[in-house]
């Protein structure tokens, strides 16, 4: 196990450097950089211009920009932001945690509804039951997630408009006088304003996980080994939770490796639509800035995430199923 784990690790470092690397040039392909745009600006001087490119190494060939940089990283040093004038990890952090107050729950909220929902389909195949939840499934897949945040932004003005009262805020991720309440009502507003940022995040993925625990399920229930189960006489509950969900679940262990990095990566358009603070939309100002150690440190971080997530991910498959072996 422990030879597994360590091999597992050092395949993980030229992964690492190799994703870096392209990622730094991919970005550096984009024409001009932040101080391009500086240019126009008539208040600033073309010695300011030179003198910035000289002192942030934008005068040097790529590979020693990326060598640079990378020296820096080695420090937990993520590099500087041209677009805020201060350290990267400063100007990323407040956002990465404004956007797990939506992706946390959200991503909880998931597994607890699919997977209980994507069973039952399986359990009570061409039910009532069944037949509904999977025309709300298809309703959930065929709307985009931005779609359905304007859907919803579109009902609750309606109903302030007709009642005078609006149920969840509409955008933001604070009241007015956010900064005079008290610590509990301040956590309490924030959770008001997440509401429907949240339940908007989870729908499409909760549609999508659904239908594909309920394909598992189904494939499972129809193996050799779960019909001699149940012609051993074991209970119906010992052969659906012991035999059946342990082998359907596999495919959901896989995909654990992805949860690390979706942490920090925001709600994606979601955040945008919402007027959300959090990393999506600051991240697509990057870009339009082209704030080159931001979108790169944002990057790396999220790299890192989704090797170590991986690494959990192969760790718990080869626990979970017993075809796997560490050599």
């Amino acid at each position: 196990m422990t030879a597994y784990i360590l091999r597992r690790i050092l395949y993980l470092i030229p992964t690492f450097f190799g994703a870096t690397f392209l990622a730094f040039l991919i970005i550096q392909l984009a024409p001009g950089d932040y101080l391009t745009q500086l240019e126009l600006d008539p208040k600033v001087t073309p010695e300011t211009i030179a003198r910035l490119r000289v002192q942030f190494g934008l005068d040097r060939p790529i590979y020693e920009q990326y060598l640079l940089w990378m020296d820096n990283l080695l420090h937990l040093n993520l590099g500087y932001s041209f677009a805020f004038q201060a350290p990267v990890l400063e100007v990323i952090w407040p956002r990465v945690v404004n956007s797990m107050v939506i992706v946390i729950p959200s991503t909880l909220l998931l597994y607890l509804v699919a997977i209980p929902v994507g069973v039952y389909g399986a359990v009570r195949q061409y039910s009532l039951g069944d037949r509904l939840l999977s025309f709300l499934a298809y309703i959930g897949l065929s709307v985009p997630s931005f779609f359905l945040a304007l859907i919803a932004i579109y009902v609750l003005l309606q109903i302030k408009f007709r009642t005078g009262t609006l149920i969840f805020p509409v955008s933001g991720m604070t009241s007015s006088g956010f900064e005079q309440m008290p610590p509990l009502r301040q956590i309490l507003d924030i959770a008001w304003h997440a509401v429907v940022p949240v339940l908007v995040a989870t729908a499409n993925d909760i549609a999508g996980l659904s239908r594909l625990m309920r394909g598992q399920m189904l494939e499972v229930l129809g193996q050799d080994y779960i019909r001699t189960a149940r012609a051993k006489g074991l209970a119906e509950r010992v052969v659906l939770y012991k035999h059946a969900f342990r082998n359907a679940v596999i495919p959901f262990v896989a995909t654990l490796g992805g949860l690390l990095p979706s942490l920090i990566s925001g709600a994606g358009f979601v955040e945008v639509v919402m007027a959300w603070p959090g990393i999506t939309p600051f991240f697509l100002d990057a870009i339009a800035n082209q704030d080159l150690y931001v979108i790169a440190g944002f990057l790396t971080v999220s790299l890192v995430l989704l090797m170590v997530g991986n690494l959990i991910s192969d760790l718990l498959l080869a626990w979970v199923d017993p075809r796997i072996r560490y050599e």
